[in-house]
């Protein structure tokens, strides 16, 4: 008797996401480059491209950080507007999927709705936006509204304009004649034309990043894939189950979202040098200084007087603290505080080897045969569908992954020899245009 066909290897995703100004590069390596330079960007995105990648990411940084009224030293020299930057990478990439980071609190669906759209065409059906809200005032300074934006009603706005924008994206017409536009709710009242041609893939790709249950809801009604992050297995998968079970309210499939945490990965020529580079590199990305600045982001006071080594404060936060401004606080800082203080009492930790153990993102470390195995089984076990790469250094973080993780991945059969379709809905295997018929 023949045995049955074999069931097919899930299949992963990966994407790249370019650190840009925060303290993921370790900045004091020879080999670190420019955030702001073009050819950064082009190097990690055509490494990307070389390595099959789904798509190219990118942050959004709205005002200069502060803290303690300076402005904060990673961000001195800015960070260049998204799309912009991925307009141009669209000349040099002929299949990478292209993903902007854009704010829903101080933009508006028309304007933006046409600016990605107008990416999507000129890419050939390769835009996704990833939708990210705020209720920070020091943000909306820089904007007519201000902070006006109370926080229990940032979802609520986006979700609305996510769908005015799909709307608008589905009124497009094939020859690119003018077609009239409307609409009403309680967020946002015009009309107008969609006036571009419909892209390739209908309608750019939609990206929610957050943890929270809000978060989780807004995913699964709104978004193709939700950024996230997650330490374990057995923490991902937990994950995975509760933003899936949500997917048939909004009458969707589990296949219409994907789940991609952001994860760091370091290579070495065994599994135990590749421990001690990443320890090293956690030790150059949490400086002394870097340590107490993440203090002070939870206790919201200055702490300059402590010592990194030594023990955390005994003291309890300030919640109406504005010592750091334009970086999101925990939403609980007693609760976080009392996290911190736990594990270090558990551990014997100082405040540095505190923060280095805290802040650190879901890692794969190892010979590239034990990271290709644990990316494997972490999506084989439903704890992600594929993952987006942050690289500790700028440009070229991403090389090594894609010249030995890559080819490894490919052989156990749960990764692309070649790009199959030319639209990042094709590459995600996303059918159609994504959600249909999303209402405020």
């Amino acid at each position: 008797m023949s045995a049955g066909p074999t069931q097919p290897r899930k299949q992963i995703h990966l994407a790249a996401h370019f650190p840009g100004v925060n303290n993921t590069t370790v900045w004091a390596d020879p080999r670190s480059g420019s955030q702001i330079d073009f050819a950064s960007f082009v190097h990690l995105a055509r490494t990307a491209e070389r390595g099959l990648f789904d798509f190219f990411f990118l942050a959004e940084g709205l005002r200069l950080r502060e803290h303690k009224g300076r402005v904060h030293d990673l961000d001195v020299v800015g960070r260049p507007e998204s799309i912009t930057v991925l307009n141009a990478l669209a000349a040099v990439t002929a299949h990478l999927g292209l993903a902007a980071t854009v704010n829903a609190t101080f933009n508006e669906p028309w304007e933006l709705a046409r600016r990605l759209a107008s990416l999507d065409l000129l890419s050939g059906g390769r835009a996704a936006w990833n939708v990210v809200t705020s209720s920070d005032a020091f943000t909306g300074e820089n904007f007519r509204r201000g902070g006006f934006l109370d926080r229990a009603d940032r979802y609520t706005r986006a979700a609305e304009f996510v769908a005015a924008a799909r709307a608008l994206w589905d009124a497009a017409s094939d020859d690119g004649g003018p077609r009239p536009f409307e609409w009403s709710g309680d967020h946002f009242t015009f009309g107008g034309e969609a006036a571009l041609p419909r892209s390739p893939q209908g309608r750019p790709v939609v990206i929610q990043a957050g943890d929270s249950d809000e978060g989780r809801e807004f995913a699964a009604s709104a978004a193709d894939i939700i950024f996230t992050r997650h330490g374990t297995l057995e923490a991902g998968r937990a994950f995975y189950r509760d933003v899936k079970r949500r997917l048939p309210r909004y009458g969707r499939r589990e296949e219409d979202l994907k789940l991609m945490p952001g994860v760091t990965v370091v290579l070495g020529d065994t599994d135990a040098d590749a421990q001690e580079r990443a320890a090293e590199i956690r030790r150059q990305q949490i400086s002394p200084q870097n340590a107490l600045h993440a203090l002070e982001l939870v206790w919201g006071r200055d702490l300059s007087a402590y010592d990194p080594d030594g023990p955390l404060p005994d003291i309890d936060p300030d919640p109406q603290s504005t010592l750091v401004q334009g970086r999101v606080r925990h939403a609980d800082p007693f609760e976080a505080a009392a996290r911190w203080r736990a594990l270090s009492e558990e551990k014997g930790l100082s405040i540095r080897q505190t923060v280095i153990e805290t802040t650190s993102r879901q890692s794969f470390i190892g010979t590239p045969s034990t990271v290709a195995a644990a990316m494997a089984e972490f999506v084989e076990q439903d704890a992600a569908d594929g993952f987006i790469l942050v690289p500790h250094l700028t440009p070229g973080g991403l090389d090594d992954f894609v010249d030995t993780v890559v080819p490894l991945l490919q052989e156990r059969g749960v990764f692309r020899t070649r790009y199959t379709g030319t639209t990042l809905r094709e590459h995600l295997g996303l059918a159609g245009t994504g959600v249909e018929g999303l209402t405020a």
